[in-house]
């Protein structure tokens, strides 16, 4: 252990610990701004600098260690003065449209300059410009970017996909898509990890909520609107709800509230997904030397871009089967336009997740099979749901609770877990149980593949089958996962990934809390609402059951094919 002082309060902490870990465990607080634990400990903003008596020069306690014996300051008036002009210094080069920023309210920027008493700015504002399509996904405004390189440590230590990098010296010191690329030949997946751990407004993504709205807005077009799992577990931190007054209903009866014409839920085509691609991963075992494998999940389009870009010999691996947003755009646009007596034509299909790579699929030619424009017309963000909810002026605890409508409103507990990591593996597993050996399963027979572990590996054994599992989240994580069934050092017979650590409760789409991973604490949430569930298991959900009597014949049949899987080989970049 090693002992120092802190504005006169003694503490002992673990050798290696750093200044700043040191004082936070005494309670007390030091600003930051570049600073993400174990990821970004550069100490390049200079907002976290201390006194440490006996040196002459102001330390960076982020990634200074505490030392023996030392004894710290962290509130003078040189280390306030030393702040004051960084927050100054780094508003010259930032362009303060403050008002019409998306950050607004929740910029670490912006709360700096509040709590440094920042009030007027000594130098002249110049703020870089860089040109950038703004139909893409994600978008990044240069004007706004300070220079934190958190987007450059995040997309290389936790995604390691190095999009992003540093380019020039000194004053011109700057960040840009690597190469000087463009971000589509860049191998971006649209994660969105970026985004969530930009301080600033720098990074977004793109915006498609007027357009939205101007579909509401039109008496000849039918407002359609599925919410993801992971979306009712954080739709309401914007809001301060408690998490035990965010319930699904209230969810649901803002959603009308907004004024879609029916609410959906995409645990429904969840379930659909886990009647194709479990009854797939059947077909392919009983065949086994057709096929490669392992197989793998293919729900996540920031996994499947990622495929795509770096490793395309898997992709023969990967299922066909659509994700569950697609599929439910298909169904959308066929079974349900047919049992409404609606021109599919006039259907808008909006999708609420907790995703930006999801903007990007539903724009796929390949995933849009329904013959009525794209499947999915629109797919917003957890943070858009928000936006919107306060363009319409709705207070979320008044607005009461409502039913999701019939017929693709109906979902089980396993399509439910689709949100956190590992839960497609689980809902999976509880239903190829059942296919395989005609009897269901404990409920949480599978549940050992829950967890926020980056790679998880479990065996099970399903009648007279072995099956072998891994999950993993976050790219990183997979990169090191492919590499090891590459080398021959693991084998495997289904394995699940996720873009985002956690899963989609740690999307790139969910609300930004500085500081805070809560993809965890959301996951939670999907897990109680499986306990607490009628329904567990996918197979058994009726409405399910009644799109393949009526229109669908049976999972894998020549109709389901057409609708609910795709090429995944023939996907654009």
């Amino acid at each position: 252990m090693v002992n120092l002082t802190i504005d006169g309060r003694r503490v002992s902490v673990p050798e290696g610990t750093t200044i700043l870990a040191a004082a936070r465990k005494a309670g007390l607080r030091i600003p930051t701004l570049c600073y993400l634990k174990d990821i970004n400990e550069i100490g390049a903003c200079r907002m976290c600098v201390v006194e440490v008596e006996g040196q002459d020069h102001l330390v960076a306690s982020c990634n200074a260690p505490a030392v023996e014996g030392i004894v710290v300051h962290t509130n003078t008036e040189r280390i306030r003065s030393a702040r004051r002009l960084t927050v100054e210094m780094i508003l010259s080069r930032h362009r303060t449209n403050c008002t019409s920023c998306v950050r607004s309210g929740n910029c670490t920027l912006q709360s700096l300059a509040r709590d440094m008493n920042v009030l007027d700015l000594p130098f002249e504002q110049k703020p870089v410009s860089h040109q950038w399509d703004d139909t893409y996904p994600l978008i990044r405004d240069a004007s706004k970017c300070i220079n934190c390189m958190r987007c450059v440590a995040v997309c290389d230590k936790v995604q390691d996909m190095r999009v992003w990098d540093v380019t020039g010296t000194g004053t011109r010191t700057g960040v840009a898509v690597r190469d000087r690329l463009d971000l589509m030949d860049a191998g971006c997946t649209f994660c969105g990890q970026c985004v969530t751990h930009c301080p600033v407004g720098a990074l977004r993504a793109r915006d498609d909520t007027m357009r939205v709205f101007e579909a509401l807005a039109d008496p000849d077009k039918i407002c359609v609107v599925q919410v993801a799992p992971a979306v009712r577990t954080a739709w309401a931190e914007d809001f301060d709800l408690p998490r035990e007054q965010a319930t699904v209903g209230r969810m649901v009866a803002v959603l009308k509230a907004i004024g879609f014409d029916y609410v959906f839920d995409t645990d429904f085509s969840a379930d659909l997904t886990i009647m194709e691609e479990g009854s797939e991963f059947i077909e392919r075992m009983t065949h086994h030397d057709e096929y490669k494998w392992p197989m793998f999940t293919s729900c996540c389009p920031g996994w499947v871009r990622y495929a795509k870009i770096r490793h395309p010999e898997l992709l023969d691996n990967l299922s066909t089967a659509k994700s569950p947003q697609q599929m439910f755009g298909a169904v959308a646009k066929t079974y349900f336009a047919q049992k409404a007596g609606v021109d599919p034509e006039k259907i808008v299909c909006v999708s609420v997740m907790p995703c930006m790579a999801k903007k990007y699929e539903c724009a796929v030619d390949e995933v849009n099979d329904a013959g009525a424009g794209r499947d999915v017309d629109f797919a917003l963000t957890t943070r858009e749901l928000a936006r919107m909810v306060k363009v319409c002026q709705i207070e979320p605890m008044t607005a009461g609770e409502a039913e999701f409508d019939s017929p693709l409103g109906e979902g089980s507990g396993a399509g439910a877990i689709f949100g956190a990591t590992g839960g497609v593996m689980e809902a999976a597993l509880r239903s190829a149980h059942y296919l395989i050996t005609g009897k269901n399963p404990d409920p949480d027979a599978f549940s050992d593949v829950r967890g926020l572990d980056g790679w998880k590996e479990r065996t099970f054994r399903i009648g007279d089958i072995t099956v072998h599992t891994a999950v993993a989240s976050g790219l990183a994580n997979a990169s090191r996962l492919i590499e090891a069934i590459r080398k021959g050092e693991v084998r495997y017979d289904f394995v699940e990934i996720m873009a985002c650590p956690s899963g989609c409760a740690g999307g790139g789409g969910q609300p930004i809390h500085e500081g805070k991973e809560l993809g965890g604490e959301r996951g939670q949430v999907l897990y109680r609402l499986d306990r607490e569930a009628e329904l567990r298991f996918s197979h058994e959900n009726a409405s399910v059951q009644r799109v393949y009597e009526e229109y669908l014949e049976h999972p894998l049949s020549n109709e389901a094919h057409r609708l609910l899987h795709t090429d995944l080989k023939a996907w654009k970049l």
